[in-house]
């Protein structure tokens, strides 16, 4: 059996046509994480703790009760939805551009019955299921330092599932434009570390003390909204932000993720669809 012709199939925008085929390639990621797990799972383990026992203890010593909560707990729901954010954005930058430039894997998976889309969108979901495991990390250890204060923390992994689609989608067009691995820098720096400080992570979005400042948060930072469920699920209410009641919040958040989510998944499948057929 001779390898496919790329070349033949002319790179259109379209949607996706997926088979089940899509979880062979999640499968095979699968089975080399689980090869590497102590190198994947203690970074995921160390770097929360490490949070929480600088800003939580050491920090929030010195803040007063932030909306009715100590600081430590302030932060917990925001290391969740850190975790989230960083184990799909670096899976599918990356760990992804590895697989396709220097690995050559993508090049071995399409000489089989696999489609290039179908590659794209078992990355995709892999990216979905790497924030998924590392924010049940996460959600470990908040829970063994007392953190958590609602029986709806379960809803955090659905909420690291559809959040991390989200994440590894933005971060698939990143390698889908990337000429080279150091041109992550740009959205690493430039992208996440923005989301990581101005989306209610660490401290209220209302200390802006200007809607406009909490209207970009709002609609612009992917994270802000990941944010509010997280906090929502894990301390059992929301912290209001523009005067929003809690519940229009929540609405709010599944409203922009969705179809953020479902416009990057068909467009990060199309740039790389071009990329790997041009």
């Amino acid at each position: 059996m001779t390898a496919p012709d790329l070349r033949k199939s002319p790179a259109r925008f379209s949607m996706p046509h997926l088979t089940y085929r899509v979880w062979m390639v999640w499968r095979r990621n699968f089975d080399v994480f689980t090869k590497t797990i102590t190198v994947n799972f203690l970074p995921s383990l160390l770097e929360p703790i490490l949070y929480l026992l600088a800003f939580g203890f050491g920090l929030g010593g010195l803040i007063p009760i932030i909306q009715g909560e100590s600081y430590i707990e302030f932060i917990a729901p925001g290391l969740v939805a850190i975790a989230i954010m960083n184990g799909a954005f670096f899976e599918c930058t990356f760990a992804s551009f590895v697989r396709m430039y220097f690995q050559k894997t993508f090049d071995a998976i399409v000489a089989t019955p696999v489609s290039v889309e179908e590659v794209v969108a078992g990355e995709l979901i892999w990216g979905a299921t790497r924030s998924t495991i590392n924010a049940t990390i996460v959600l470990g250890v908040i829970a063994v330092f007392g953190l958590i204060k609602s029986p709806l923390f379960l809803l955090v992994v659905p909420i690291a599932f559809f959040g991390g689609l989200m994440f590894a989608s933005i971060a698939m067009c990143f390698t889908a434009a990337a000429p080279n691995i150091d041109f992550f820098n740009f959205p690493s720096f430039l992208f996440l570390t923005p989301m990581f400080f101005l989306s209610g992570t660490f401290f209220p979005l209302t200390e802006f003390h200007s809607n406009v400042a909490e209207g970009v948060a709002l609609s612009v930072l992917p994270l802000t909204h990941v944010v509010d469920l997280t906090r929502s699920v894990i301390t059992g209410h929301l912290d209001r932000i523009l005067g929003l009641d809690p519940s229009i919040l929540v609405i709010i958040a599944f409203a922009w993720i969705v179809p953020v989510t479902i416009f990057f998944f068909v467009l990060s499948i199309n740039l790389m669809k071009k990329r790997l057929t041009a």
